[in-house]
């Protein structure tokens, strides 16, 4: 009999009537078993986001595509995401991703409807909302920041009104629907400008006018501003420096991090550390993403892929789901050591944006006729990055590349929609966890268990004693969630009542 069975079926009545209330080192956070490992991150911020922006997974569901759990069950992913630990979701709007004759410019035609649709569906699942305004009718970043055709002509103080006018409405109308909004963005990637305002007094006035209609809303909600390439040490202090000049009101300073282009993580933490000890900001990774893959699943190119993008000595994790998950780790812990506890976060870029249709094996015909499908899927529902129509709005990029998921080899699933296990980093960063074998009860590791085990785990509530995360974990034998004394007293009475004389199996 195992060991696991025999503690189970003896013990569990003395577990139950026994009160286990941990106090000290006794309610050290046991590690979770895993087929990919987490070391814990001791966050400084309570309540420390670990986001999700899944923008386009309306036009997804839309085509067809379905999400499952690890398990293989199909499951609304927001549950999924929930469950695996993410506690924010990030939801870019445009104005009006749309062309003359109503047909989506794609990239998950991302508006204020789908925008509510995903909201409600966060708060039902106990998730808050971050609500990411382009101010644009399309993608917003460094080198993109058109006005919404709506704004076409409007003088710089009409754009402030209008600007105002849509962020309050919008929230009023998303709140409405279900959402429980947490924080505003006022731009998107906002470096050289906003709304098609690229002057320094343009950007902070259209900034203030965004941040007034965000506390007009609700006093209570954070107003982060958003930039990038921190890796350009000076130009990024240099954005909280001009912030300041100007008197923006704002609470988190918030910059974009993907480790190809954007720097070490040493850098990364220093640039949002100057916003935070010198204007006393809170600092947050509004985007990150990493492969646990480089092959391509659509048909489409990626943006990190063989060829491109992954190669640099800030790409240092393995291309699999146990890499995807140190990336994520090392981010947030590199926002976690943001000087005076300011980091408050960080949000995965599009991390369900997954294939419509899998090419993976297929050539000739049988690829051209999958990629066709794809591409069909595409334009009907906007759920690849952009799609012909755009051309309208922006004929020399969009209208020119369109296609599909540039990042379905950077998502938390497989091409048929089920949960990779690195999805769990969201929850296991906050316990750490471990894929070795453990055997339940053998805290000093020696492959049995005795009285030495029991004496280990009283030495380390004490705080006698430290333990390794196997360690931590073959010593909750009662599977509490937490190593206490109670672990102790069930090894001992166990070894009063039951011989310990049978094969030693590897049982967590």
């Amino acid at each position: 009999m195992k060991l696991r069975a025999l503690l189970a079926a003896a013990l569990m009545p003395l577990i139950a009537c026994c009160s286990a209330v941990p106090c000290g080192a006794e309610d050290a956070v046991v590690p979770a078993k895993d087929s990919v490992a987490v070391e814990r991150i001791s966050f400084n911020a309570p309540g420390f986001i670990r986001g999700m922006d899944v923008s386009s997974v309306i036009s997804l569901e839309n085509a067809g595509v379905t999400f499952k759990t690890e398990a293989g069950e199909e499951q609304d992913i927001f549950r999924i995401l929930s469950d695996s630990g993410v506690n924010y979701i990030r939801v870019r709007i445009w104005n009006d991703p749309y062309d003359s004759s109503g047909n989506g410019y794609g990239g998950g035609n991302s508006d204020l409807a789908a925008a509510k649709i995903i909201g409600k569906r966060a708060a039902d699942n106990q998730m808050r909302l971050l609500v990411d305004f382009h101010y644009s009718d399309f993608w917003a970043d460094p080198g993109k920041q058109a006005a919404p055709k709506a704004w076409t002509g409007l003088t710089l103080a009409q754009k402030e009104q209008a600007l105002y006018d849509y962020t309050l409405d919008s929230l009023n109308e998303l709140k409405s629907a279900g959402a429980d909004i947490g924080m505003v963005q006022i731009g998107n990637e906002t470096t050289a400008g906003i709304a098609g305002e690229f002057s320094e007094s343009g950007r902070a006035r259209l900034f203030s006018a965004g941040a007034r209609a965000v506390r007009a809303f609700d006093g209570g909600v954070l107003v982060a501003l958003h930039f990038t390439n921190p890796e350009n040490t000076a130009a990024i202090k240099w954005q909280a420096d001009f912030l300041d000049r100007y008197g923006v009101d704002y609470d988190v300073f918030a910059t974009s991090y993907y480790p190809s282009w954007h720097g070490s993580l040493e850098n990364l933490t220093a640039v949002l550390s100057y916003a935070a000890e010198k204007y006393g900001k809170y600092a947050m990774v509004a985007e990150t993403s990493y492969p646990c893959t480089l092959e391509d699943t659509d048909g489409h190119g990626n943006t990190v892929s063989q060829w491109n993008n992954s190669t640099g000595e800030n790409m240092r994790w393995v291309f699999t789901p146990q890499g995807q998950a140190d990336e994520v780790r090392a981010v947030m812990n590199a926002v976690n050591e943001v000087s005076g506890g300011k980091g408050l976060g960080v949000f995965y870029w599009e991390g369900a944006w997954v294939t419509v249709g899998d090419v993976t094996g297929k050539s000739g015909a049988e690829y051209t006729a999958q990629w066709q499908q794809n591409s069909e899927l595409w334009e009907r529902y906007g759920c690849g990055w952009a799609s012909s129509f755009s051309a309208e709005y922006e004929p020399d990029d969009a209208g020119r590349y369109y296609g599909g998921s540039a990042v379905d080899n950077q998502v938390f699933f497989d091409a048929q929609g089920r949960a990779l296990p690195s999805l769990r980093v969201f929850k296991n960063v906050l316990t750490g966890s471990v894929t070795a074998d453990v055997l339940l009860g053998d805290v000093d590791g020696n492959g049995t268990v005795d009285i030495k085990d029991a004496t280990e785990i009283r030495r380390f509530a004490a705080e006698y004693a430290v333990l390794s995360p196997e360690s931590l974990l073959a010593a909750d034998v009662d599977r509490s969630g937490a190593v206490t004394i109670e672990d102790a007293t069930v090894i001992q009475r166990y070894l009063a009542e039951f011989s310990v004389e049978q094969p030693i199996n590897r049982l967590i």
